[in-house]
C-alpha cells in the first residue's frame, strides 16, 4: 500500500512539471521507491518504532546474519543511506548483535579505531554507509558482503565490495545482494 501511494501521489506532481523540476521529481519518486524497499521506516523516517515483521528484506538479513554468525564469521553490510544504516544498527542492538557503524560523520581517529576491532575479530558485524566506506579501507577479516539496496552505479557498489577482497585476503568472500522481488530494486 505505502508503495502504491507514493507512485501516486509523485506522479500527480511529475505530470504537471516540465524540464528540470520534473526530472528532479521522478529522482525523487525512484528514490522513495528504494527506501520503501529497503524498511518502510526508513520511507516514513520513523527513528523509533517496531522494525520487526515490517520489511521483507530486513527478515532475510536476519536469516543471512544468523546463518553468518553461526559459523562464526564476519560480514560488512553496505547500504548507501546512513538513515537505513542506523536503522539496521539498533535492530542489531535490539538482537544483542555486536556491531559498528561506520558513515561519512565517522572521525578519523574512531574510524581507525573501528577498523582495528573489526579486523581483530572483536565485533562481527560492520555496517557501512557505500560512500563512506567503498574507498580507502581494508576489511579482509570478512568473509561475507551484503548490500542491502543497491546503488545506481554498479562501479561504486563493486568498490565497496572489493574492501574485503584485499592484499590478505585468506578466505572467500561471498557477496550478497537483497533485492526486493517485483519492485523497482529488481
Amino acid at each position: 500500500k505505502l508503495y502504491e501511494q507514493a507512485v501516486r501521489e509523485n506522479m500527480l506532481q511529475i505530470r504537471t512539471a516540465e524540464g528540470i523540476n520534473r526530472r528532479g521529481l521522478v529522482l525523487k519518486l525512484l528514490t522513495s521507491l528504494k527506501q520503501i524497499c529497503n524498511h518502510p521506516a526508513q520511507y516514513l523516517g520513523e527513528a523509533d518504532g517496531k522494525l520487526d515483521e515490517r520489511s521483507g528484506k530486513l527478515e532475510l538479513l536476519d536469516e543471512l546474519l544468523d546463518t553468518i554468525l553461526s559459523e562464526e564469521s564476519s560480514v560488512l553490510v553496505f547500504t548507501q543511506y546512513v538513515a537505513m544504516a542506523r536503522l539496521l544498527a539498533r535492530h542489531l542492538r535490539e538482537r544483542e548483535i555486536d556491531a559498528m557503524l561506520l558513515h561519512g560523520g565517522t572521525a578519523v581517529r574512531q574510524r581507525e579505531r573501528m577498523v582495528e576491532r573489526f579486523q581483530d575479530g572483536e565485533v562481527p558485524v560492520f555496517l557501512l554507509s557505500l560512500k563512506a566506506a567503498g574507498t580507502g579501507l581494508n576489511l579482509t577479516r570478512a568473509d561475507h558482503v551484503i548490500h542491502y539496496d543497491r546503488w545506481w552505479n554498479p562501479a561504486v557498489e563493486e568498490q565497496a565490495t572489493d574492501r574485503a577482497h584485499r592484499i590478505g585476503q585468506q578466505n572467500s568472500v561471498q557477496v550478497h545482494r537483497l533485492i526486493a522481488e517485483g519492485t523497482i530494486e529488481d
